[in-house]
């Protein structure tokens, strides 16, 4: 039963339709008293209309259970100090958490599927680079670049601190028919171990796999499709790694 400390605690499942008919009807009641909550439930009611223009996708199969399960057991607490008044700005704060749980819960139960959107503390330019831009941003990278006939460019960067080599091609064409393009790391005592294979792609950064600390040099090679386990043609390029002693 909602007790006249918490009703004010209703406003943000009022304005997504969250209420049943007996909580809807006490709240009405309390609405035509309380100007504060007439103006919260307005302008809830406009935030879950920006909701609604996101874009929509499918939820996982079990999501709808575990939010109904949810709804269940958790329930808004009332202030711990009635009498004494926030600020509005606090208190209005607390109801927005609330609205937007609530309003995630109507969207994902009511229409299908779940509205994707970003929170104003969310700031998708810092997420972290990957690992190629580690590489090609490190400190100590040395670059190697090499030109092709027709205009095609390769260039290899590397990064002892990172241990990693990355090779960025601008218009390479694809090798001939049944044929790839591997790279190899040139490995002392080793020889050439195979770093990978390159994407048929003109413009793209592959990241090599294996230690390029360790490296002196990396290779291209144009082997049968699949790749091979050591390289069955001359390099077509090398590019230099410098003195690793």
């Amino acid at each position: 039963m909602t007790t006249p400390n918490d009703i004010h605690a209703l406003s943000g499942a009022y304005a997504v339709d969250a209420l049943d008919d007996i909580e809807r009807a006490g709240f009405e009641r309390h609405l035509a008293e309380c100007a504060e909550c007439r103006a919260e439930v307005a302008s809830l009611r406009e935030t879950s209309a920006l909701l609604a223009e996101t874009t929509a996708v499918e939820p996982p199969a079990a999501l709808r259970d575990h939010v109904l399960a949810g709804i269940k057991t958790v329930r808004p607490l009332p202030p711990e100090t009635p009498e004494v008044r926030p600020a509005s700005g606090s208190r209005r704060q607390g109801r927005g958490a609330r609205f937007l749980a609530a309003a995630a819960a109507v969207l994902v139960l009511g229409g299908g599927a779940t509205a994707v959107w970003q929170q104003p503390w969310q700031d998708d330019s810092s997420q972290a680079p990957t690992a190629a831009e580690a590489v090609l941003s490190a400190d100590d990278a040395r670059s190697t670049s090499l030109d092709f006939p027709g205009g095609a460019k390769a260039t290899v960067t590397h990064s002892d601190e990172l241990h990693e080599a990355v090779i960025v091609t601008e218009k390479m064409p694809p090798p001939p028919a049944g044929k790839v393009y591997q790279l190899w790391l040139d490995m002392p005592g080793r020889g050439m171990v195979s770093a990978g294979l390159m994407p048929v792609k003109a413009d793209q950064t592959v990241l090599l796999k294996g230690d390029a600390a360790t490296a002196t040099a990396a290779g291209i090679t144009v082997e049968p499709a699949g790749g091979s386990s050591s390289p069955t043609t001359d390099p077509i390029a090398l590019f230099d790694f410098g003195d690793k002693a």
